[in-house]
């Protein structure tokens, strides 16, 4: 089991939740796991994380729906309502905004059905994450948004270790000014592996698993 230390911010009611060591993502090797499980299930802290994303975005940003990944679909619903409340813009007739999270097609490639397309579909998109290393799953959806006709209004997770993606500045509530040696590696360039040292977990979205 994890042991995750709490970071208290004067910024957002909801800690940031993390450890050190050598983890593995689908993508990289990091030396921090940050875990997002209560923000992303916790209405409490959803509602937090949501409303220290808010002032980022000033009232000419134009949000019509958000994008949930990696399960953030509560922060998602909440940061809609706080958007909403905030008189910000919005350009569909229902003068609301949509959430909606994608599917995976069996190449791991996005993909909206039918329904959900005129969601996308020449609306301005607000892509929410859990967290962002490397920028590779952000820069997978907006591409896609793209290829379904949508815009993309920006880019948003609880913690980023990086500032932009694919041209859009990141929001997010933590960033590297909270963990400074905060690294992503390239698995054929890890030092941790170099040295022999052994993963402590595989990581993604949903969790970890210790090995």
């Amino acid at each position: 089991m994890i042991k995750l230390v709490e970071m208290a911010s004067q910024h957002c009611a909801a800690p940031l939740r993390y450890t050190q060591g050598h983890f593995a993502t689908n993508h990289s090797h990091i030396n921090y796991y940050v875990d997002i499980t209560y923000q992303k299930t916790r209405l409490s802290e959803a509602k937090a994380v949501a409303k220290a994303l808010v002032p980022h975005f000033d009232t000419t940003t134009v949000v019509d729906t958000i994008l949930c990944l990696d399960g953030t679909a509560v922060i998602g619903t909440c940061l809609a309502n706080e958007l909403t409340k905030g008189g910000f813009l919005s350009v569909n007739s229902h003068q609301t905004i949509y959430v909606v999270e994608p599917e995976y097609n069996a190449n791991s490639q996005m993909i909206f059905r039918d329904n959900i397309k005129p969601m996308i579909r020449g609306k301005h998109v607000l892509v929410l994450m859990a967290s962002i290393t490397t920028g590779f799953t952000a820069k997978r959806s907006m591409e896609a948004i793209g290829y379904y006709g949508g815009y993309v209004a920006g880019v948003a997770a609880m913690y980023s270790a990086v500032e932009e993606t694919a041209g859009h500045p990141v929001v997010s509530v933590y960033s590297l000014n909270d963990l400074p040696d905060y690294q992503s590696y390239d698995a054929r360039e890890c030092p941790f592996c170099k040295k022999g040292r052994k993963i402590d977990a595989l990581v993604n979205s949903h969790g970890y698993s210790s090995l």
